[in-house]
């Protein structure tokens, strides 16, 4: 049963990040044609509403998780995925895109609550640290995929030609994850109703790993809205090519995440998690800061190498932390303290970008990682 539901999980985790950035890959092509999204403040819109969709939906599944078979709730989303993709092709005005946009954050809501808390709790303690990784490098490793795909497709076809593969890849990944536990039975006859006092009971206990997790959604949600315009209109780089650099900044990430145990064991969860804010910190700045494309392409991955550390890391913090039946809401708190920060920062990143310029909103988080990494190098983080 652990071997299934982590397979599943991790395949579950693979189509739901791809999906994620195929959408924003055409971003900059749609912007460049001024079809759809005609200024990046539309772009702010998109993401922000999205985000907070997002942010909603968690917060049901996460009471409601315990009800369902995650078999159940996997074939739910990864089918919605697909069709929604599909479905994103027809839209020719903004309005209608925005709406196919926010049905597809629906149910792309789930794997954060739900795939994330059964890797928890098939895998808890020594195993904890390499379940985390592979789960987190298998989401890495299906936006290394999109990245590629995405911007090729785009370039040499049309913006629809990415949304329709992937809708179709989407369909396969999810049959295939949904087959791995198909026969899986992980409803408990004893279903836990999450109450105002346990929400608040689950908030103290990760509190302290709440502004790791501003952070990461905050980066997070500003490469993968930004980064293809940054790249592509500030640094004139065709879009085929800025699918592949992003590419390469989620693929130096999804191998440090498949290192994460190895490194854990020999380093410490608590080292590599303060040394992974200060990496990423440096180089989001830089990136910001960057007046030649080979510093800014270096800074990219080095921010790579270092942001993508961290998510094991906290989720491992967290697992063991939290008592296994807290950990669909504190999954979900995590996860939605991500969007809501996300959706903050990405929609005032549209403003910035149409004000100051398509590099502004990568030199503000420079400035915030600032704070945060001075918080946790003050912070005694328990090793387990």
């Amino acid at each position: 049963m652990k071997k299934k539901i982590l397979i599943s999980a991790s395949l579950f985790h693979t189509l739901n990040d791809a999906a994620s950035v195929t959408v924003p890959m055409i971003f900059p092509l749609l912007y460049s044609q001024q079809f759809i999204i005609t200024k990046y403040s539309h772009i702010g819109i998109l993401s922000n509403l999205g985000f907070l969709v997002t942010f909603f939906f968690q917060l049901i599944i996460a009471n409601i998780s315990d009800r369902f078979e995650y078999k159940h709730m996997l074939f739910f989303s990864y089918a919605g995925i697909s069709v929604t993709l599909a479905l994103m092709t027809l839209p020719s005005a903004f309005s209608s895109f925005l709406f196919m946009y926010l049905t597809i954050r629906v149910f792309k809501s789930f794997y954060h609550s739900v795939g994330v808390t059964w890797v928890s709790r098939t895998h808890p303690s020594q195993r904890m640290d390499f379940a985390m990784g592979i789960q987190s490098g298998s989401g890495n490793l299906g936006v290394f995929i999109a990245f590629i795909s995405s911007g090729f497709l785009a370039q040499s076809f049309s913006w629809k030609t990415p949304l329709l593969v992937w809708a179709v890849l989407c369909f396969i990944l999810g049959s295939i994850s949904f087959l791995f536990v198909r026969n899986v039975s992980t409803k408990s006859e004893e279903v836990f109703k999450p109450d105002f006092a346990s929400w608040i009971e689950t908030l103290n206990k990760i509190r302290v790993f709440i502004p790791g997790f501003i952070f990461g959604g905050a980066c997070w949600g500003t490469t993968v809205y930004y980064a293809p315009s940054l790249l592509n209109h500030r640094f004139h780089i065709p879009l085929g090519q800025t699918g592949l650099y992003l590419a390469l900044w989620i693929g130096v990430g999804t191998v440090m995440t498949y290192l994460f145990g190895f490194f854990s064991r020999n380093i410490g969860r608590a080292k590599i998690s303060r040394y992974s804010f200060l990496g990423s910190t440096f180089f989001i700045f830089l990136l910001g800061l960057a007046p030649l494309k080979e510093i800014a392409l270096v800074s990219l991955f080095l921010f790579g190498v270092s942001l993508f550390l961290m998510y094991p890391a906290f989720q491992s913090f967290i697992g063991n932390e939290v008592h296994i039946k807290n950990q669909a809401q504190a999954f979900s708190l995590i996860a939605n303290v991500q969007m809501l920060t996300a959706a903050i920062v990405v929609f005032i990143s549209g403003f910035l970008s149409d004000s100051f310029g398509i590099n502004s909103p990568f030199i503000l988080l420079g400035i915030v990682g600032i704070a945060i990494s001075i918080f946790y190098f003050f912070q005694k983080l328990k090793v387990y």
